[in-house]
């Protein structure tokens, strides 16, 4: 990867002691000549931050955030960014397929990308599975046995729905990685995955998903992560774990502390996504296992 560095050049003065004239001369201060890290990043609504203040007008549909993780990691590294991401983008939307919002089109993410681009982040894949439908769907307010387990829906006849769903938007990911490293070939790229939305055995009484279906739900997401994990490796492209990063901070933590909203928001954000807070703490996290 190619990250702009500090440039000089030194001229070496030289002059014959005793001589009447000077046989070499030109002695010249080292020049520094920096330019900032030219930073894209691209993908969905885990890392454009729907509803998280300030919002970019640039691009209303997309729901950005000026406080997203990209801005947070482009503050730490002193770089420039140009943020694509876009709420609801799939992986399609990163290559080539443009995607509409309430304000318009906007173009495939990665036509922000080129030659002079020295780093990428991506986060995408969450709906190319449908994962925040999946979620919904699992709501159940009262407890067993009132309601239907999600768990049992989606594995029934011992066949798991969701993880077959993953499996099959890899060769995609792939793909997509594969155009981002076209487009941008001398660009270090790193792939960000999902945090920890919700704690073993969940919080019935706080957030409604009963706990066999609260951990079929992270157990989505954590196999959604190490398919991408082991995609992006077979590609020589950088993954970020945030899971550790989110543990505690999950959906059922005090709004004080949460780095994801629940269902029903307690902070600016969008259910079930990162709030101003949780894009601080990824933020930080990428930027430090990039520095």
């Amino acid at each position: 990867m190619t990250w702009k560095t500090h440039s000089a050049a030194i001229l070496a003065g030289v002059v014959a002691a005793g001589s009447i004239a000077a046989l070499g001369a030109g002695v010249s201060h080292a020049e520094t000549h920096a330019s900032p890290i030219q930073y894209v990043a691209l993908g969905d609504s885990a890392a454009a931050g729907p509803l998280v203040t300030e919002q970019d007008s640039s691009a209303p549909g997309c729901l950005r955030s000026l406080g997203n993780y990209p801005s947070v990691v482009a503050q730490r590294l002193d770089a420039h960014l140009t943020d694509v991401t876009c709420s609801s983008a799939r992986s399609a939307n990163v290559t080539d397929t443009a995607q509409s919002t309430f304000s318009g089109q906007v173009p495939p993410q990665e036509t922000a990308l080129g030659p002079d681009t020295d780093l990428v982040t991506i986060t995408i894949g969450a709906n190319d599975i449908s994962l925040f439908p999946t979620v919904l769907s699992c709501v159940n307010p009262l407890p067993e046995p009132t309601g239907t387990s999600c768990r049992d829906k989606f594995t029934a006849g011992g066949v798991d729905q969701q993880r077959q769903l993953v499996e099959n938007a890899s060769a995609g990911w792939s793909s997509m990685l594969e155009s981002v490293r076209d487009r941008a070939p001398s660009a270090r790229i790193v792939v960000i995955g999902y945090g920890t939305y919700i704690r073993g055995g969940g919080c019935p009484g706080t957030q409604p998903f009963w706990p066999r279906d609260a951990d079929y739900l992270q157990s989505v997401i954590d196999y959604g992560n190490t398919v991408m994990a082991a995609t992006a490796a077979r590609h020589g492209v950088e993954y970020i774990d945030i899971t550790e990063t989110t543990a505690g901070h999950d959906i059922c933590t005090d709004s004080a502390t949460a780095y994801y909203t629940g269902i029903v928001p307690t902070q600016p954000a969008v259910p079930l996504h990162p709030t101003a807070a949780g894009m601080q703490a990824i933020g930080k996290t990428v930027a430090d296992a990039l520095s």
